[in-house]
């Protein structure tokens, strides 16, 4: 029998990026400074609330900047882009901390040398991951038991998200097990050759992906039973999908939804929904201000865009169902929606130039604060819909106001993974993204979402 193949989970490769980034900057400031007697530098490695601090910068700047988003990680070009603006925004923030940073020197080539040190330090470790750690030698291998029909699309609903994980082969549940009709790009294994098949490939683990248990045969039985007594890993295909994709597959339940559930729960949490409302409170007070001050461009921008009225109200379902007028900055042309609601569309006509522009950056989402303030809206939360549209996807996708448990968000998990959604099937995929969410919900969860909205503003990603 051959020796398992070692490999990552996603979590796991994402804890080394994390830990590794860290090490790899403290040892070359450390030696640097050693060397060359740099008082500045020595200190940032000596001293503990400055390694502390610069830890810090470094691990929140690198998720805005999506240093650990693993797509990226895995790609010399799109790690040096990141690696740059990660370097640069931690060394410029850095050296205007007061306090938990160490004083300036008065000899600037130290400064210099911090930043040059931060980032080729990071560099040489992120091209080492790609060439090692991110190469086939660390791939995780997988099986999967399911019915002919469904293969490309179980695959591809995986391989897309993680790009460190290939199915290499399937086992047919149907009656007539030989597919002869379809011509897939992994291997079709026969029930009876499972076991070699598993040994031989050093597969890493086997993913039942059906909810009918009739094309289990007991041979096919037998040797799932062997192989689990034997150490290998057996996971259920939805299992595997959530881990990897951060999404409940609600295509995948039946009416045994419950089973897929409970969910967070901070989402009964009395201090959690205090600490909660009190930051939603402080945090929208603060979008008010920046609003107000930025009123006069918008006002000026909405003149000469497509002069009318500045801010745009709507009907929006809020938690429990409960229907709430949003507020917003109008991004689109007088009498927009004559003909009826429809979704807004890429390039759609209707928005003017500007409004595109408010879009992409967010500004146009500022006035919400106010919604925020009044209790019909959180920062984080899935994003409220329209009755119209609550209704017509309702009647299609089943759990769909299940997103109602909770408050909507002016941010949140779908609207930071996934882009605007212009379909019933975009719809689909975002409430994957919102009951996720709900399940998973918490401080940690609400911090990733802050910080990748950051990276959408940046990167100029709204819709």
């Amino acid at each position: 029998m051959s020796s398992p193949k070692i490999h990552f989970e996603i979590s796991e490769r994402k804890m080394i990026l994390y830990l590794f980034d860290i090490i790899f900057v403290w040892l070359g400031l450390y030696v640097v400074a050693y060397f060359f007697d740099f008082e500045y530098l020595k200190s940032l490695t000596t001293k503990g609330v400055p390694a502390i601090f610069l830890g810090i910068y470094l691990s929140v700047f690198g998720i805005i900047f999506e240093m650990y988003k693993l797509q990226v990680a895995s790609n010399e070009f799109q790690i040096l882009r990141s690696t740059i603006l990660t370097a640069t925004t931690t060394t410029f923030v850095y050296l205007l901390t007061p306090v938990f940073s160490p004083v300036l020197p008065s000899n600037r080539i130290q400064i210099l040398a911090f930043f040059v040190i931060l980032f080729s330090s990071l560099m040489v470790w992120r091209l080492f991951y790609v060439r090692f750690l991110a190469s086939n030698r660390f791939m995780q291998t997988a099986i999967l038991v399911c019915e002919n029909a469904e293969v490309e699309k179980l695959i591809l609903g995986l391989e897309d998200i993680d790009p460190h994980y290939k199915i290499i082969g399937y086992v047919s549940l149907d009656a007539v097990e030989f597919d002869t009709t379809r011509n897939h790009y992994v291997a079709q294994v026969m029930r009876d050759n499972l076991s070699d098949f598993v040994k031989e490939n050093n597969v890493a683990e086997i993913v039942i992906a059906s909810q009918k248990t009739d094309g289990i045969t007991t041979v096919l039985y037998q040797q799932l039973l062997h192989l689990l007594e034997s150490g290998n890993v057996i996971r259920e295909y939805t299992q595997v999908y959530e881990s990897k994709t951060q999404r409940i597959p609600v295509h995948y339940m039946a009416r045994d939804f419950y089973s897929f559930f409970p969910f967070s729960r901070s989402n009964q949490n009395k201090l959690y929904q205090t600490i909660v409302r009190g930051l939603d409170i402080l945090l929208s007070f603060i979008g008010v201000t920046f609003g107000i001050v930025i009123l006069p461009l918008v006002l000026l921008g909405n003149i000469l865009g497509s002069n009318g009225p500045l801010f745009y109200v709507q009907k929006r379902v809020g938690k429990d169902g409960v229907v709430f007028n949003i507020l917003k900055f109008r991004t689109m042309v007088k009498h927009a929606e004559n003909a009826g609601a429809v979704f807004a569309s890429h390039n759609d006509a209707r928005i003017t130039r500007f409004g595109k522009f408010m879009r992409k950056t967010r500004i146009d989402e500022i006035p919400q604060c106010i919604n925020i303030l009044k209790g019909d809206m959180a920062v984080i939360g899935p994003r409220p819909e329209r009755p119209e549209f609550v209704k017509e996807i309702a009647k299609r996708m089943p759990f769909y106001e299940t997103r109602h448990v909770i408050k909507p968000g002016l941010t949140g998990w779908a609207q930071v993974n996934y882009a605007y959604g212009e379909t019933i099937e975009d719809s689909l995929i975002k409430l994957q993204y919102d009951l996720y969410y709900i399940k998973h919900r918490s401080f940690y969860l609400d911090l990733n979402i802050a910080l990748k909205t950051i990276t959408t503003v940046l990167f100029y990603r709204g819709q």
